[in-house]
């Protein structure tokens, strides 16, 4: 069963515990850098222009807003520790420069085992978790980092559009005929930009908006109302697929201790 915590340190640092996880993680995009520990079974992951396997012992880091996806085992499933750090922290232990990963896999006993250490023992006091993740994600930056803006940014055909549009009732078809192209040619030019089809962004996004209002304490029937979810399974199915847990196990790990 996953695991998923939040802790009062570092913007609000989040962590996921996946333990045997056999569902895939479908295309997606996060706001934070995300750092996972490979602990049982090659991880795999899918980028826009490659897939990349990180052997059980490795560092796998996919960059903010790089989209990518995770199939996992559905046999005997994949075991792994996620450390969602915020751009802003990452950025500061970096002289307030921006940073990027080239290399999404990270061989590095000594930054693994720091890094491993600090997932078994977060929940203890005594162990000065804060500085010492600090300190190995200011190793990890300095070793294997560029100073330079990710490449992940929506490109401008759709910029003004995805900003000025809420999505609800979207229509592929009549939003294809606005830019006077078919519905294929707007899918697979707006795949090309953005790295997910529409109906995955518009999920993401809804997604996302269900984040916030968990994050409040919104009961959780009116937040899948609320974000265009058809009813709390369709939301709990596809808030898993996309986080790693279902949404009351997310929102406890805001309000519980």
């Amino acid at each position: 069963m996953n695991e998923f915590h939040q802790l009062p340190i570092l913007d609000g640092l989040e962590l996921l515990n996946a333990k045997s996880c056999t569902f895939n993680f479908p295309f997606h995009t996060h706001n934070t850098f995300n750092i996972s520990l490979i602990l049982k079974n090659t991880f795999n992951t899918k980028l826009t222009d490659r897939f990349l396997k990180a052997p059980v012992g490795t560092i796998c880091i996919t960059n903010v807003k790089e989209v990518h996806a995770t199939p996992c085992d559905n046999l005997i499933g994949n075991s792994f520790f996620t450390f969602y750090v915020s751009p802003d922290v990452i950025s500061k232990l970096n002289n307030n420069k921006n940073v990027f990963f080239k290399d999404n896999i990270i061989y590095d006993q000594s930054i693994f085992s720091e890094l491993y250490y600090l997932s078994l023992n977060f929940k203890q006091k005594d162990i000065q978790f804060e500085e010492r993740l600090k300190s190995t994600l200011t190793s990890l930056i300095s070793k294997y980092s560029y100073n330079q803006d990710n490449n992940y940014k929506t490109k401008q055909l759709f910029q003004s559009f995805i900003n000025n549009t809420s999505f609800d009732g979207f229509s592929l078809s009549k939003t294809a005929s606005e830019f006077g192209i078919s519905k294929y040619k707007f899918i697979r030019l707006f795949k090309q930009e953005t790295g997910l089809t529409p109906n995955n962004f518009i999920l993401l996004k809804k997604i996302e908006q269900s984040k916030e209002m968990l994050r409040n304490g919104n009961p959780i029937f009116n937040v899948a109302i609320d974000c265009g979810f058809y009813d709390n399974s369709h939301f709990y199915k596809n808030f898993k697929r996309f986080i790693g847990v279902n949404p009351m196990e997310y929102q406890n790990a805001f309000f519980l201790s």
